[in-house]
């Protein structure tokens, strides 16, 4: 018999099977044969089109290959070769390509395809290539928006002829657009020629004019689109660095929202673009500088008859015989990566604490190997330099030990191994007690006034020091000594996990403290060093890190007991500064590649089903 406790106020359903997330979410699909950028898409998840494209070993092409749901085939070729130009069509056998460039020239050329062979058909009234696309409607009712030269220019395509239309308000070339017919669309993102920037804007046309509508929540130029004007998605992109990203936003016809992120961050890519925003693909791409993608991600979400969980919801499951709830740290292992703001310097081997909403990340190696001694507050859109640390210091725990406004920077390597400790108040940095041992890399956790800090090296040392906020004391040794680890928690309820015990003999043990003593649990899945983590010993994540030798970007959640493999970071890296309150939001930056970067990624939990635990 089960009995149920501490449920005062709580609503328990009794079901026959689990509600679903009605958050949408990205699967894997078949890669394409050619790996490409700036192609021309059209069609839907099941019935899809690449045409033409750029890629290093095939330069300006005209390859197109089909989707029948699960794989690409290559078709005949377009009359054409180019790149840029957009696309539209209802599905795969009945699609028209518009634009684009040549190594000649900028093209007014339109072709159709009907399932065996391209035509050309009457060219458009002005030659321009990166649409505001991929496109917008069928073979016989399309539109091309935007797009250099021209930006604002927008033409209408009736099955026979392009016309010329009221013009978008603003100027924009590589954004985004959807919709099923040349009467109803939207456009949004895109790069502002006339402001020089990444815009956010959006509008809706309506047959006849075109009126703004609610912003995307990221400006972003290089991104793509597919679904209606009431119901559209708005896929990857970059902003002002070369970045790329795997942001998804959702519009619902008032206002976008940010979903589940793609798995592959990338810029120019394609996408089918007349389906609504339940179900889309995504196909190649570029990370730079020159990382081409034959890969293809396909977007669903439950339908609409589906019965939905809430957040906080409970229920029985008759048939499992387990009663559930759904929050947002329910379980993990789901989540989300996103590129954050770029710090002002790139830096490897730094302190870091905070959540990812209000970090600060401090010290570290610059790429020609010095040790530097400046401070980053980060407040979840962009970093500002502050007071500098007194001693210039890299090679910190890679863990988080207090806040934005108190944090603490513990050992590390200023020339040599160190016992220095600083402490921030928010607006500087002082110089306390010492360590009682000089060690770099160690496991780092907790806060300004009550941290530990564990293992280091050279040699390597099993050594644990706490900090009551006065002074340093020796306690219980780890159980492995290693150096380049990583932590979570606090005080007195930490986490140690990966290492180097001797150079390049690497470690996946995982050690738990309780205040007292250490103990060694269930190991990580992926054996490494000179990665990252975050968190608290019950709820945290494995960030990165060095195989010897590949580098992986790999990650891994902790829940109690286990680690379980959750989605890899876009750029794998060693030597990260890593920070978040808990398992379930956090961020890495900079770190090596092997070369030294100042990029940012940031971890978002999932809300998640969870077995809610009985007596």
């Amino acid at each position: 018999m089960t009995t149920l406790k501490n449920l005062k106020g709580t609503a328990i359903q009794f079901l026959d099977a689990d509600p679903v997330v009605y958050a949408g979410s990205w699967s894997s699909g078949g890669s394409m044969n050619t790996a490409r950028e700036v192609q021309s898409g059209a069609g839907t998840q099941t019935s899809a089109i690449a045409a033409g494209g750029n890629s290093p070993a095939n330069g300006n092409f005209g390859i197109v290959e089909e989707y029948n749901g699960s794989a690409w085939s290559e078709v005949a070729d377009l009359n054409s070769a180019r790149n840029t130009a957009g696309g539209f069509g209802a599905n795969a056998e009945a699609t028209i390509t518009y634009g684009g460039r040549d190594p000649g020239a900028t093209r007014a050329y339109t072709e159709s395809w009907n399932g065996s062979a391209w035509t050309e058909v009457n060219d458009m009234n002005q030659a321009r290539f990166a649409f505001a696309g991929p496109g917008v409607g069928t073979s016989t009712s399309g539109m091309a928006v935007a797009g250099s030269p021209g930006d604002t220019l927008v033409e209408t395509w009736d099955g026979t002829n392009w016309t010329e239309v009221a013009e978008i308000n603003t100027r924009r070339t590589q954004g985004g657009a959807a919709g099923a017919a040349n009467t109803a669309a939207i456009a949004f993102g895109g790069y502002d020629d006339g402001a020089s920037d990444y815009t956010a804007n959006a509008e809706v046309w309506n047959g006849s004019a075109w009126t703004e509508v609610n912003n995307l929540n990221t400006a972003r130029s290089s991104n793509t689109g597919s679904g209606t004007s009431t119901a559209a998605l708005c896929m990857t992109g970059r902003g002002p660095s070369p970045t790329a990203w795997a942001r998804t936003e959702s519009w619902n016809g008032t206002s976008w929202t940010e979903v589940a992120d793609l798995a592959q961050a990338r810029y120019d890519g394609a996408s089918a673009n007349s389906s609504p925003n339940t179900t889309s693909i995504m196909f190649g791409g570029k990370n730079p500088p020159s990382t081409f993608f034959a890969l293809t991600e396909e977007w669903s979400f439950p339908p609409v008859t589906a019965s939905v969980v809430q957040e906080g919801d409970m229920w029985f499951n008759s048939s499992s015989s387990a009663l559930k709830g759904y929050g947002t740290a329910a379980g993990i292992p789901a989540g989300t990566w996103s590129s954050g703001g770029t710090p002002n310097a790139a830096r490897s081997g730094r302190g870091g604490a905070g959540p990812n909403t209000a970090t600060i990340h401090f010290g570290g190696f610059n790429p020609t190997s010095t040790v530097k001694n400046e401070t980053e507050t980060y407040n979840g859109t962009a970093w500002t330099e502050v007071a500098n640390l007194n001693t210039a210091t890299a090679m910190f725990c890679p863990a988080q030990q207090g806040t934005q406004t108190a944090a603490l920077a513990a050992s590390g390597y200023s020339g040599s191994n160190t016992t220095n400790t600083e402490s921030w108040n928010g607006s500087s940095w002082s110089e306390l007690s010492e360590l009682n041992s000089s060690h770099s890399y160690a496991a780092g956790a907790g806060t300004q006034t009550a941290a530990i800090t564990a293992g280091g090296q050279p040699p390597t040392r099993a050594l644990t020091e706490v900090w009551d906020g006065t002074s340093w004391t020796e306690v219980s040794d780890l159980n492995t000594g290693r150096y380049f680890t990583a932590a979570s928690g606090f005080q007195t309820a930490a986490l140690c996990f990966s290492g180097d015990t001797v150079p390049n003999a690497f470690t996946n043990k995982t050690e738990s403290w309780d205040g007292t003593a250490w103990t060694e649990v269930n190991d990580l899945n992926t054996t490494r060093a000179t990665g990252g983590g975050f968190g608290t010993q019950t709820t945290a994540l494995m960030c990165t890190g060095n195989t010897y030798p590949p580098i992986v970007a790999n990650v891994e959640n902790w829940n109690g007991s286990s680690w379980s493999e959750i989605n890899d970071v876009a750029t794998g890296r060693i030597r990260i500064a890593s920070s978040g309150s808990s398992g379930a939001a956090g961020l890495i930056g900079g770190g090596q590649t092997p070369p030294i970067v100042g990029n940012v990624e940031e971890f978002t939990a999932s809300a998640g089903i969870a077995t809610v635990t009985t007596s």
